[in-house]
């Protein structure tokens, strides 16, 4: 008789793992390179857009600035005839009018540079203009007609309002240059050469009334 092998007694026989049991655990966890859909940038692309960031917002800054100053000119035509009236110095009051009249010319200017710009004249409040205008108004309130006090007043007053502009200008070309703007740079040159023409016109005044 053949004798029958004890189940008990039995070794076991060892679990041999196949390809398919490798294959999926494998597959769990991908290389980096099938994690990644897209290519990481380059360094030249990340400056690229970097510089393209600065450019729009340098170009923001500029007509933001124009905005500005749109409205800083036109509230100073309204505010130089109330200046030329409180003067006693017809020196002073004809060269305030002067300026009166060229202020007039720096809106049109500046409407040319909206168009340049692509965009439509839209003025934003400037608080700077605003304070400056009613310094000169305090000045007028706080003094008595016909003396040089008030006239000097006028004078130091107005001189703020230009050093302000000049600034402002100065600013604006170096800006529209760096963006190559230059017919936008010419035109706003213009207005700064009036700016500084009253800038010496007024302080001459002055020197004369001291």
């Amino acid at each position: 008789m053949t004798k029958l092998s004890n189940p008990k007694n039995a070794s076991p026989k060892p679990i041999v793992k196949t390809s398919t049991a490798f294959s999926k655990k494998s597959s769990s966890k991908a290389s980096p390179s099938e994690n990644s859909s897209k290519p990481a940038p380059s360094k030249d692309v990340s400056r690229n857009e970097k510089f393209s960031n600065n450019e729009d917002g340098l170009l923001k800054l500029l007509t933001d600035s124009v905005k500005d100053l749109y409205w800083a000119e036109n509230h100073l035509v309204k505010a130089l005839p109330k200046m030329a009236k409180a003067a006693s110095s017809k020196e002073l009051s004809k060269a305030i009018l002067t300026h009166l009249d060229q202020t007039k010319a720096h809106v049109e200017r500046l409407q040319q540079v909206f168009e340049m710009l692509g965009k439509k004249a839209q003025a934003k409040k400037c608080d700077a203009m605003e304070g400056l205008t009613m310094e000169g108004e305090g000045v007028i309130e706080s003094t008595e007609a016909g003396t040089a006090a008030r006239d000097l007043g006028i004078i130091m007053a107005s001189q703020k309002v230009e050093h302000y502009e000049i600034s402002a200008y100065s600013g604006l070309i170096k800006l529209a240059n760096k963006l190559g703007l230059t017919d936008v740079a010419y035109t706003l040159s213009e207005t700064i050469a009036d700016e500084q023409e009253s800038d010496q016109i007024l302080g001459g005044i002055a020197d004369n009334l001291i």
